[in-house]
């Protein structure tokens, strides 16, 4: 008797990528050089990248698949030694595919040593209906180290007007110096769920977006001209100062909008926390 042929679903027949990128940047002689590069899977950076001269580095991580299905799990590792800067940022939007019920990850761990200054500046994520994503990012600080990242999350694909119905999102973030937690997030969004279109959760706003800046406490005038930075659209927007941790945040419709938004704070926190002017980098206009 012939074995009687099974089905395969559509989660067994699409492979997961497992990919690892570990980079690491030291200062020399007032110079920021990436030091050391080593990737396995589809997770790399480009060469090294000095559009603001030698001091800052950027760099930008590509994941050449184009989007993350069910069961991908990447991994990005970045330290800083003493002294170094580095910008970090991606191509373009990053995607996460309908996973089929099978969990996909994104683990970002960044070290920075004594007055070491890393920027993850990253386009926006979309979190299309029906993925099942888990987005962990862990900073370790040294005394002296600054910080400053943000997170542009899209639920659904806004221009084909899809909702964010079904599937799960979970975000995490820790920032930590010298082993001492001083900034820590927890989100976990169910597809469908009444906090979507809830007053109390996000009214029905498919963009949500975080900038953090861990850098020391911030001078009054500049606080102040971040209070009065507006967004358009009627999106909600505002910002937070604590002692150690400065935040601003966006609720609306559109990621262009919450970029452009995050560009005008950082235009007037940059000065302050990386003693330089902001300078786009030029993957964003492309």
């Amino acid at each position: 008797m012939q074995p009687r042929s099974r089905a395969i679903s559509p989660s067994e027949a699409q492979p997961s990528w497992l990919a690892d990128l570990q980079l690491d940047f030291a200062s020399c002689n007032g110079r920021t050089v990436l030091a050391r590069k080593q990737h396995s899977g589809p997770l790399v950076v480009q060469k090294a990248l000095y559009p603001e001269g030698e001091a800052i580095c950027h760099g930008i991580i590509i994941h050449p698949p184009g989007g993350i299905a069910g069961g991908d799990q990447l991994t990005l590792t970045a330290r800083l030694n003493a002294g170094a800067h580095s910008l970090l940022t991606t191509p373009g939007a990053g995607k996460w595919y309908k996973s089929n019920g099978r969990e996909s990850s994104q683990k970002i761990l960044f070290n920075l040593q004594q007055h070491a200054t890393l920027e993850w500046l990253p386009q926006e994520t979309i979190i299309f209906d029906s993925a099942h994503s888990l987005l962990t990012t862990q900073v370790a600080l040294a005394e002296n180290a600054t910080y400053a990242g943000w997170e542009i999350l899209c639920l659904g694909r806004q221009a084909s007007g899809e909702k964010f119905s079904e599937g799960r999102l979970q975000q995490r973030l820790q920032i930590r110096r010298e082993g001492r937690l001083i900034w820590g997030e927890h989100a976990d969004l169910q597809g469908g769920d009444a906090l979507l279109s809830s007053p109390a959760g996000m009214s029905g706003h498919p963009v949500t977006a975080t900038f953090v800046i861990a850098a020391g406490e911030m001078p009054a005038e500049v606080l102040e001209a971040c209070r009065l930075v507006v967004s358009q659209g009627g999106a909600q927007c505002g910002v937070t100062a604590l002692p150690e941790i400065f935040v601003a945040r966006y609720l609306g419709n559109s990621a262009m909008q919450a970029r452009e938004y995050f560009e005008s704070v950082w235009a007037i926190t940059r000065p302050w926390y990386a003693a330089c002017v902001a300078r786009r980098p030029r993957i964003w206009n492309t």
